[in-house]
């Protein structure tokens, strides 16, 4: 079942995966084992763009299914997630310069499940409005993403600005993104980075646990 939905979403044949989806849910599958699903398909999708085998229409379509099937499994986990309360504020956006949003989205919807409150600013986001949303909400941490490389210097830059602002070390700034790596963290100057959203999240819930 589970390869029948990566197949499905690869595809982009949305009827099929919503279908699947809940036939999945309703043999007891694990709703969050299911959108792992989801995300291993997204993953082959940004591969076949990263190869000039899809294009961006392919990844409008792919993002609004993801939101689709996320909109019907996260009823599912949040409240069971978030008995405890909140894990805290988490500031995202993608960086100045830089449109693409489908992996901040991702990002956004399991940061939620995960247990934070998620303040998403959208796309083309200055340093500046991160660090005003950081300081208004009381984040604990900022998330920046970003695909393009050349949105590498808005970045570092939206960190200098947090440090500027003496938001640091209480604020964690992770960034994220398929051309980020351990180096591209070092050179920005981020408290770390994800390699995926699965990644990210769990280091998020490192930090807000106390290994900060």
């Amino acid at each position: 079942m589970g390869s029948e939905l990566i197949q499905a979403f690869v595809e982009l044949r949305e009827a099929d995966v919503l279908a699947t989806v809940e036939s999945m849910l309703a043999e007891g599958a694990d709703p969050l084992a299911v959108l792992d699903q989801c995300k291993q398909a997204m993953d082959e999708i940004g591969e076949r763009f990263a190869c000039g085998e899809a294009f961006i229409p392919e990844l409008v379509m792919a993002g609004e299914i993801m939101q689709a099937v996320s909109a019907r499994i996260k009823p599912l986990l949040v409240a069971s997630e978030q008995d405890g309360g909140t894990l805290g504020v988490v500031v995202l956006g993608t960086a100045k310069g830089d449109i693409h949003d489908i992996g901040k989205d991702i990002v956004a919807t399991m940061l939620e499940i995960a247990g934070f409150k998620v303040v998403d600013l959208g796309v083309d986001v200055a340093p500046e409005k991160f660090v005003a949303a950081a300081r208004e909400n009381q984040a604990v941490m900022i998330g920046v993403s970003a695909l393009l490389t050349q949105a590498f210097d808005s970045m570092k830059k939206t960190v200098a600005a947090v440090d500027e602002a003496g938001l640091r070390p209480g604020v964690k700034v992770m960034i994220g993104g398929a051309p980020v790596t351990a180096q591209v963290s070092d050179h920005v100057g981020a408290d770390g980075w994800g390699k995926d959203a699965v990644a990210g999240v769990e280091l998020a819930k490192q930090w807000a646990g106390g290994d900060r």
